[in-house]
């Protein structure tokens, strides 16, 4: 799914297949499928949680699979803007992925979908993660070694 690397720096950007039940009555891409567009993006750039699936490809970053036997990896918060219509085609959408924050416990990964077609910018989300041990009920510490893996897709926020 990813179409280019990104040389160490700049966003991951990657082909997300639209499905033909992902349309509405309208002929667009469902608000709710595109939150699965974007889990489908976070997943290709990042890798399953460890534990979860069988083996598959390998990804260019995978920030989840070291993580603590048990450690489950959750969203904390969308945050989704509509530009314009993400029109159903039979043509992946392309979608730019990186990481615009990183605390002590979370990091929101940052997303732009665009039409296949015209290159016009459809979307733009962000995705609030933390790491969470359900056995002590805490939130893990982003370690300084996945803060070094993040680093080299920095960019901006889309939301302030």
């Amino acid at each position: 799914m990813t179409d280019s690397a990104n040389g160490g720096a700049g966003p991951l950007v990657l082909n997300v297949p639209m499905r033909w039940g992902d349309m509405d009555a309208y002929g667009h891409i469902n608000n709710v499928e595109v939150l699965r567009i974007l889990e489908e993006a976070r997943i290709h750039a990042f890798g399953p949680p460890a534990g979860t699936g069988l083996p598959g490809l390998e990804v260019d970053l995978p920030v989840f699979n070291d993580l603590p036997e048990g450690t489950q990896a959750l969203v904390v918060e969308h945050r989704v803007k509509y530009l314009s219509a993400l029109n159903y085609r039979n043509v992946p959408a392309r979608i730019e992925v990186w990481i615009s924050a990183v605390k002590g416990a979370s990091f929101t990964v940052a997303y732009a979908i665009f039409d296949p077609v015209t290159g016009a910018k459809c979307v733009l989300a962000e995705t609030v993660l933390a790491f969470f041990n359900p056995t002590l009920g805490t939130l893990l510490r982003i370690s300084a070694a996945k803060k070094a893996l993040l680093e080299p897709l920095r960019g901006e926020a889309n939301f302030r």
